[in-house]
């Protein structure tokens, strides 16, 4: 059964007239297409038992014909109603729609209300996201082997980022010279936008790649991902200038075993929050644990953050296919930020990373 019949099966099992996806990492999952329509409408229309179709802006429809999509497509030009459009595609197909399901994790409640207006007569109650989630859980070999190779990438990017780390340099200027690296290699895309951290700066997980510039004698953090073939690397390393403090050290190395430990821990029938636990009691037991602010890992595959999460908990047992990352952090404001990351599949003994730079504390340019 294809993925998209598979969501046929769970549109009739569910009573529903239609499923309704408008999540372009979804409809690329389900049709090999892909688009960010930004402002405009991008929608695939799954019925329980007739042939589905999609529903785009004009200029994407013969892009969506030429990816092997062998259903109707539709497309609408800017000044046009696309929900009355979509409505009557709709009606043609079954004539009162009652019942319709949603990706709601990711429709807008205005887009939504939209529908509703063109379908006053149905209800919008069910939500496909839980398992649109769970069909996207368990990776296939072909999907493995492109995710492999999107480690791959993001091993060489650590490479040529580590060869531009020197004192005095900027940390967008870091980014530049590996995303340049890489666009010369033939990679077109990260998958989110590459971060570098230097110093204190690195205690912000979620700050951004800026103007700071490198001193000697402290710590910079790596986080980075490409992507290959619709599938994601994401991936953190932190490496040395000149010689760090004795507390930077001592974070670097605490982040370091509970990053081991954890990826030792992974395997089928453990739980993600038990795997959270071994990183996280290691964390916490060098002195360091409300420094470790965020979860443990996030699934992936097509997007960069996908279920589950490997957290505090979260019971459910991993299984041969899954993928997640692995990355305990800790992060001491004004002092420094140390993440150390790969991402896994879980194996039927144990669990395999994309990436394979070293995780040893790399020292680069002191001058």
């Amino acid at each position: 059964m294809s993925k998209l019949e598979s969501v046929q099966k769970w549109t009739a099992e569910q009573g529903a007239d239609f499923t309704y996806i408008s999540n372009p990492k979804t409809i690329e999952y389900l049709t090999g297409f892909f688009s960010d329509p930004v402002e405009r409408v991008l929608a695939l229309v799954v019925f329980a038992d007739q042939e589905p179709f999609m529903f785009a802006p004009a200029l994407e429809v013969e892009v969506i014909k030429g990816t092997g999509f062998n259903h109707p497509v539709y497309g609408y030009l800017d000044h046009e109603n696309p929900w009355q459009m979509i409505a009557d595609q709709v009606k043609k197909r079954v004539a009162n729609p009652r019942r319709v399901a949603l990706d709601k994790s990711y429709l807008s409640v205005a887009r939504e209300e939209a529908l509703q207006t063109v379908m006053p007569a149905a209800q919008f109650d069910l939500d496909v996201t839980s398992f649109i989630d769970q069909l996207r859980l368990f990776k296939s070999a072909d999907e493995i082997a492109k995710l492999d190779a999107a480690g791959r990438e993001a091993d060489f990017a650590f490479e040529q980022g580590f060869a531009a780390v020197k004192p005095g340099v900027t940390e967008m200027s870091i980014a530049a010279k590996l995303e340049y690296a890489l666009k010369m290699r033939g990679v077109s895309n990260m998958s989110f936008d590459t971060l570098v951290q230097a110093g204190a700066h690195a205690a912000n997980p979620h700050g951004d790649t800026s103007e700071i510039k490198v001193q000697n004698n402290q710590l910079v953090l790596f986080d980075l991902g490409t992507i290959h073939d619709g599938y994601i690397s994401d991936a953190s390393r932190t490496v040395a200038v000149g010689k760090p403090t004795d507390k930077e050290l001592d974070i670097y190395n605490v982040c370091l075993e509970a990053q081991l430990k954890a990826m030792d821990a992974a395997k089928p029938g453990i739980t993600a929050e038990e795997l959270d636990a071994v990183a996280r009691d290691v964390i916490e037991k060098a002195g360091y644990g409300k420094y470790f602010i965020h979860r443990l890992g996030h699934g992936m595959g097509m997007s960069e953050h996908e279920f589950p999460s490997i957290m505090e908990g979260n019971q459910m047992e991993l299984q041969p296919g899954m993928c997640f990352s692995i990355e305990p952090g800790i992060y001491i404001p004004n002092v420094a930020g140390v993440r150390i990351e790969d991402c896994v599949h879980v194996t039927e003994n144990g669990a395999e990373p994309f990436t394979h730079t070293s995780k040893e504390l790399t020292y680069v340019d002191k001058d």
